[in-house]
């Protein structure tokens, strides 16, 4: 005769170890495996090569830092389930105006027009997608061609110099002590954007329309607002990526943020946000930026042609979509 089981045996409580390891999940931390797998690699392959040599970090942190600044908008529009292609264009065009109006009126209605420049371009795009409901990467994409055009156009494709030393000090060329501007700006959008995304209603109700705009709708948020707000953060935020490109480069022209659209969605992509709404990471965003910057710093060292890291840029993107929407489908 078998034995029956005891309903009343005591059940073991998990212990904090196996709580974590269930909660863990690797996907959510691609970007620091990466980062440091990265790292580390380049460390001992270019060691002869001048790789952790101080000016050389300091060198990688300074040319993403442009990048960092317009990833973390970026973060908000993804996260709100829509795109913007037009962010590089936008930063060209903001350069130009930006350098126009310092030349000539000074530095503030020259900060003031880079300003603009992105706000209007920002409500545009937000009218186009919202409004008349164009998918926002063909109204992006063709705002692309646009900022790019009108760049061109009114500078008849020349550089224009900005000889204004503080505004070149303030975006990106001064130092304060031994911490380069450049810095400081890529602190300040870390820090403004993570608070906004996780401790704001401003946050919650993006994430909550990325993640389910039917229902976010039903529950009082007005999406098509959110964003519309969306697009104009970002065309601001990437006008002052345009500013910073003028400052540390001291001359407005279209070129400036040609192409950076690519690198911007990679490393937010790579950072955790979700191309499908619903899900962002500010710090993990500006942590996939710095890996790029890094990815490019280690290929230029190895000798590669800027075709070639162009590839490599755009198989990141892919790899990083295909974890997303693998995770999204498990």
């Amino acid at each position: 005769m078998t034995e029956q089981p005891t309903l009343n045996m005591p059940v073991k409580a998990p212990n904090s170890f196996s709580r974590f390891v269930k909660k863990f999940y690797w996907r959510d931390y691609v970007v620091y495996i990466t980062f440091v797998i990265v790292f580390i690699t380049f460390s001992v392959s270019l060691a002869d090569s001048g790789f952790l040599t101080t000016n050389n970090l300091l060198n990688i942190l300074r040319q993403t830092a442009t990048i960092s600044v317009m990833a973390v908008a970026m973060t908000f529009v993804l996260a709100a389930a829509e795109i913007d292609l037009s962010v590089g264009a936008v930063a060209g065009l903001a350069s130009v105006t930006t350098a126009m109006v310092v030349g000539r009126f000074g530095i503030v209605p020259g900060i003031l027009a880079g300003l603009l420049t992105g706000v209007l371009i920002g409500m545009l795009n937000g009218f186009l997608v919202t409004k008349i409901g164009i998918p926002s990467f063909l109204v992006t994409l063709g705002m692309l061609g646009i900022a790019t055009g009108t760049a061109m156009w009114i500078t008849q494709t020349a550089p224009v110099p900005i000889a204004n030393e503080t505004y070149n000090y303030i975006f990106g060329s001064g130092n304060i002590g031994p911490v380069p501007t450049l810095f400081v700006w890529t602190f300040l959008a870390l820090v403004i954007g993570h608070t906004c995304l996780k401790s704001t209603p401003f946050g919650r109700q993006v994430l909550a329309t990325g993640g389910n705009e039917t229902a976010a709708r039903y529950s009082g948020i007005d999406t098509k607002k959110i964003k519309y707000i969306t697009f104009i953060l970002m065309s601001v935020v990437a006008a002052i990526g345009g500013m910073l490109y003028a400052g540390r480069l001291h001359s407005g022209r279209f070129t400036w943020g040609q192409g950076d659209e690519l690198s911007v969605i990679a490393a937010v992509v790579l950072g955790g946000t979700s191309l499908f709404g619903g899900k962002g990471s500010v710090i993990g965003t500006i942590v996939g930026a710095i890996l790029i910057g890094l990815i490019n710093n280690g290929l230029i060292l190895m000798g590669l042609e800027s075709s070639q890291q162009m590839i490599i840029r755009g198989a990141i993107i892919i790899l990083a979509v295909a974890l997303t929407g693998r995770k999204a489908q498990e």
